[in-house]
This record gives C-alpha cells, sequence and structure tokens, in this order.
C-alpha cells in the first residue's frame, strides 16, 4: 500500500515575534490542516535556543547514566507522576483500555517534573494534584538544565493554545479555563538500558500505543528511529524530528473539544535493536495537560445538527484520572473505546 502519510511542517514564528495579522493567520490555517488530518506537527520559528536544547540532553545524559540502584532512590508514589519511573513498570495502552500487543510492560526509564502549588501561590491547590518536585544531587546541572527547558517548552505550548484558539475562530480566553492551573508535567525518557538486560529475538515495546492526556504535547527528540504515528490508512508510520524542530501533537482534550474533527493521535515507540541491544533514544515531552477544574465537552459549532456529541461532558481531572490509573496501576481505563478501537483495527500493528 502507497501511503501519503507526511508530518508537515509550520513555522510558528509569526506568533513568537508578534507578526503581521495576515502572517498570524497563515499559520493558524497551517495549524488547523495538520489537526485535521494528522494530529502531529513539526514546528520550527519556537524560538527556543539551542543552548537549551543542548542542556536538557545534558541532564538526560548525566543522570540516566547513574547506576539503577542510584536512580531509584528518586523514586515517588505512583499517584504523584514525579521522580523516577524504573524499566518495564509501565503500559501506556492501558490508558485506552488494551492489553499491550507485546509480552512485556513499555521497555523505557523516565524522570518527571511538573507544577508544583508553589507556582500558584494566589490559589489553594490539592498537593496531591500539584506535587513538589524531587531533584536528583547528580548530575549537578540537572535543576538549572531542566528548569531552563521547562521553561521554554511552557512559552511555546502557551503560544500553541494562542494559535488553536485563532484556528478554531474562538477567543483567545476559550483556552484560558484550561491553562489557569494547568498540570504541566515534563517527563524525560530514557531507552538506552545497560547491556544484558535484553533477551535476543524478544518482541518488546519502547513505549506502548495510546494518545496524550491533555492539550498538547511539545516533544524534543534524538533524530533516532522509533517513534511511529498511526495514520488515517490504518498504518503505522515512522516518524523522526527534523532539524531544530519540535514535534507537537494534539492531546484528548482538543480531540474532545472539536468533536474529532481535530485529532488526538495514537503514536508509539519501537526501539530498533541491533545484535541485541536497543539503539539509544532520548527524549522531553512537555505535556500541558490543563487544569483539573475544567470541564472538556464538545463545542457545539463542532456537532452536526441532529447529531448526538461523540463525547459526553468530563472534567478533566477525572479524565486524568483514568488514564494515569492505566499508565501507573496497569488497570484498563474503559473510557476509551475511540483510541482503543483505532489500534486493535491498525495494520501491521
Amino acid at each position: 500500500m502507497v501511503s501519503g502519510f507526511e508530518v508537515p511542517t509550520v513555522d510558528i514564528s509569526a506568533y513568537v515575534h508578534e507578526g503581521s495579522p495576515g502572517a498570524r493567520r497563515r499559520v493558524a490555517e497551517q495549524i488547523d490542516d495538520a489537526c485535521r488530518t494528522v494530529g502531529f506537527i513539526q514546528i520550527v520559528g519556537h524560538g527556543v535556543p539551542a543552548a537549551v536544547t543542548t542542556g536538557i540532553a545534558n541532564a538526560i545524559d548525566g543522570f540516566f547514566e547513574q547506576p539503577l540502584e542510584t536512580k531509584k532512590e528518586y523514586m515517588r508514589p505512583k499517584r504523584e507522576n514525579r521522580g523516577y519511573t524504573p524499566p518495564k513498570t509501565e503500559s501506556l495502552s492501558y490508558t485506552i483500555g488494551i492489553d499491550p500487543i507485546t509480552r512485556m510492560n513499555d521497555f523505557f526509564e523516565a524522570y518527571n517534573v511538573g507544577v508544583t502549588r508553589a507556582d500558584f501561590p494566589d490559589a489553594e491547590l490539592p498537593v496531591e494534584e500539584y506535587p513538589d518536585n524531587t531533584w536528583p544531587v547528580e548530575p549537578a546541572g540537572f535543576r538549572p538544565q531542566v528548569e531552563a527547558y521547562f521553561a521554554q517548552a511552557r512559552r511555546v505550548a502557551r503560544t500553541l493554545t494562542d494559535i488553536f484558539a485563532d484556528a478554531l475562530g474562538v477567543g483567545r480566553d476559550f483556552f484560558e479555563p484550561f491553562t489557569r492551573h494547568s498540570l504541566d508535567v515534563l517527563r524525560m525518557n530514557n531507552y538506552a538500558l545497560p547491556p544484558g538486560s535484553i533477551e535476543l529475538g524478544a518482541e518488546m515495546t519502547g513505549m506502548g500505543e495510546h494518545t496524550d492526556f491533555g492539550v498538547v504535547t511539545v516533544l524534543w527528540a534524538d533524530q533516532v528511529a522509533g517513534l511511529q504515528v498511526l495514520g488515517r490508512d490504518g498504518l503505522w508510520h515512522d516518524v523522526q524530528p527534523a532539524d531544530d524542530a519540535f514535534l507537537v501533537n494534539l492531546g484528548d482534550v482538543m480531540a474532545r473539544v472539536t468533536n474529532d474533527q481535530w485529532m488526538s493521535t495514537l503514536h508509539r515507540v519501537k526501539p530498533p535493536i541491533i545484535d541485541g541491544t536497543i539503539v539509544r533514544r532520548r527524549s522531553a515531552a512537555f505535556f500541558e495537560d490543563g487544569d483539573p477544574a475544567a470541564l472538556v465537552q464538545p463545542l457545539a459549532s463542532f456537532v452536526p445538527e441532529g447529531d448526538e456529541p461523540l463525547y459526553a461532558p468530563v472534567t478533566l481531572k477525572e479524565h486524568i484520572t483514568a488514564k494515569l490509573e492505566g499508565l501507573k496501576s496497569l488497570k484498563k481505563n474503559l473510557n476509551a473505546e475511540r483510541e482503543a478501537a483505532r489500534v486493535t483495527t491498525a495494520v501491521g500493528a
């Protein structure tokens, strides 16, 4: 089967540097088309300094190269979504209510940081939803490098929500309930594990099939094969970031708000194995997950007259809690029928 699948590249500099109304309109139109057809976008012109992306790569390398027992000292209770996650302890497939396609859980390790209650001093927020971060002692530069990247990725995500508002023809204030106290999280991933930990010939998944939970994801990643996106053709397609580009994909919130006219695209990671060794791949995914109190439901303008909305109203807290139960507790999320159906009918799964 010949596929025309392609992740479009969009230069968002007109929004980063206050371009002309016409230039911003063209960007919004390009984003709208990409969100309707692919759900993944390569963005350039984002304004993130190269020193910041070099810094996050160094932070990832410095932390994950430590012994496993040292890294395990930074594990946190699963419900907090912070700190270190060892390999094979999560399964993202459960977040959409299906069993992992392979016979083991996701084959990667990760480190999470995110916004805390202290970031919103004027609001009384529950500590269980906005827990403090754990910062490793080593490497010494980890915290400043990660915080610098977090700030830049957060800025890019907020810029994207401005573009989304223009693309959807709604006011900028439409997204304010979602971003007011957004549960922003940065997850740093590492797919290179110690020699001898891989069973030769074993079928394994680096990261299982899933959609992202919130509003939008901003991803920095190595230019190493592994990331795959499920296209409208039912095929899994390899995707790698272009030079100096971030990969951006929509989360479930945007699919629900647009009644599936914009796509929360299913994706996974299939690490290449050469002579029994996984080729090293690193990534840093910034998730703008949204405010737990926000109500998510389709806009009336996206529901054809006489039709029922594809999604019932749900608070972001309810939605994300169900997703995290699948990820952390390995319990199937039974409220993701539409996503699960797309995976089970995929070709070459």
